[in-house]
């Protein structure tokens, strides 16, 4: 089939979502009482031959919310051992989200997609916390559906046969420095260069366009 520039818009690849790639540092599993501490996220487009790649890059660093519950094994896993600390510069939940809401709404609407979805490494996880500070923040205009998500960690196990994000990285030939790892900016990048490159292999193995019937 000879691919269109019709069939290769990225609002037409994934039902009319627009993907972004997202990842959350947190002091802890529980997305109601635990802060949310780190986020960063990727929007993807795709080329003119139907490759999907990083856009564009936004990263905050969160304040804890008042009353949040820090637990220490958390701190020392992501290496936040003081979140209230002045060097962070750390902004609120809410300032963080509307930025990174705003930026997805203006992509969303260039590329002709109805609405984002959310891509991550055991993605549930990032959905809850973000849904969390988004019902603390009180925000009603959130561009992400509210459960459906693309999770690289089921990805990458259907097409490497590992599920951690940096086995995965590995076996798919990218480079993976453990020393950078659980900060939320290197693991969005590496998962966004993971999904991509699932994606991309699948479209060049003939995967996608697929033959419409008529």
């Amino acid at each position: 089939m000879t691919e269109t520039n019709d069939q290769l818009a990225l609002n037409k690849r994934f039902r009319g979502y627009l993907p972004v790639v997202v990842d959350v540092e947190t002091a802890g599993f529980n997305p109601s009482t635990d802060a949310l501490l780190e986020i960063c996220a990727i929007t993807l487009a795709m080329d003119e031959n139907g490759e999907l790649h990083p856009a564009t890059t936004m990263h905050f660093h969160i304040e804890p919310f008042e009353g949040a519950n820090l637990e220490r094994e958390a701190l020392e896993f992501n290496g936040i051992l003081d979140p209230f600390s002045p060097l962070r510069g750390a902004v609120s939940e809410e300032h963080a989200l509307k930025e990174i809401y705003k930026q997805i709404r203006k992509e969303q609407k260039a590329a002709n997609c109805s609405r984002a979805i959310m891509v991550a490494h055991n993605a549930n996880f990032d959905l809850s916390f973000v849904n969390a500070a988004n019902e603390r923040a009180k925000l009603k205009r959130v561009p992400f559906h509210p459960f459906a998500v693309f999770d690289t960690a089921t990805l990458s196990g259907l097409a490497y046969g590992q599920t951690v994000l940096a086995r995965a990285c590995k076996v798919a030939g990218m480079e993976f420095d453990n020393r950078e790892a659980h900060s939320a900016l290197y693991d969005t990048e590496k998962t966004a260069e993971l999904f991509c490159g699932i994606v991309n292999k699948w479209k060049a193995l003939g995967g996608w366009p697929l033959e419409t019937a008529e």
